[in-house]
């Protein structure tokens, strides 16, 4: 029998603590949440490894470094709600919820949608929704929120889902350059975002993230 508690603990020692992961409800949450419920039934196996998981076209469940580093940057706290686009199983819907008052996580792929509000029911997690929709519609009947996190890569950011941040919000999104991934934190002020450097990650870009491609003849 696989002893993931053990896998576990030693992806925080090795994988999140060593990443700048600074904020201990981050890494409590990473100790906590069961990641092997939230991944498909054929990469339980490599789950806790430290690499995104495909899980579609354009989809992915983000390596532990990588969603823990974005999590510790949004700071987020318990007064917080929370916008998680792209929440797939719900891996990242569940660590945010351990941290934040509630969390709004879109999925447009309908049976991901059950198979993570399954997942959330059998871990009792109760703070968090998991809605079908649309990722670059976001999910504005519930906002403004407090902090946003895409679940990949996106070429550039729809004006739908920075309007759904709140003044003093924060947004943290994989930013695709040139075959390169930079993590951007954005800050919302008199209704404008203002970005800032993260760290270096790459991802797959989410369907419907990407720039129009244009044609020169």
């Amino acid at each position: 029998m696989t002893d993931y508690a053990s896998r576990r603990r030693v992806m925080v020692d090795t994988q999140i603590r060593p990443s700048d992961v600074t904020m201990f409800p981050v890494i409590e949450a990473m100790l906590t949440i069961p990641r092997e419920r939230f991944v498909p039934n054929r990469l339980r196996e490599a789950a806790y490894l430290g690499e995104n998981l495909g899980i579609g076209p354009g989809r992915a469940i983000l390596e532990p470094r990588t969603l823990a580093k974005m999590i510790n940057a949004l700071e987020i706290g318990p007064e917080d709600v929370v916008l998680d686009l792209g929440a797939g199983f719900g891996y990242s819907t569940a660590v945010l919820a351990h941290l934040a008052q509630a969390v709004v996580a879109v999925e447009p792929e309908e049976p991901l949608v059950s198979e993570a509000e399954a997942a959330l029911a059998d871990t009792g997690i109760d703070n968090a929704a998991v809605i079908h929709g649309n990722l670059t519609e976001g999910a504005p009947k519930h906002g403004p929120y407090d902090a946003i996190i895409l679940q990949g890569a996106i070429e550039y950011l729809p004006d739908a889902i920075a309007e759904q941040l709140a003044d003093g919000g924060r947004i943290a999104c994989l930013f695709s350059e040139d075959r390169l991934g930079v993590c951007r934190i954005g800050i919302k002020a008199d209704g404008h975002v203002s970005w800032k450097y993260g760290f270096n990650a790459s991802a797959p870009v989410l369907p419907g993230f990407e720039r129009d491609r244009e044609f020169l003849l």
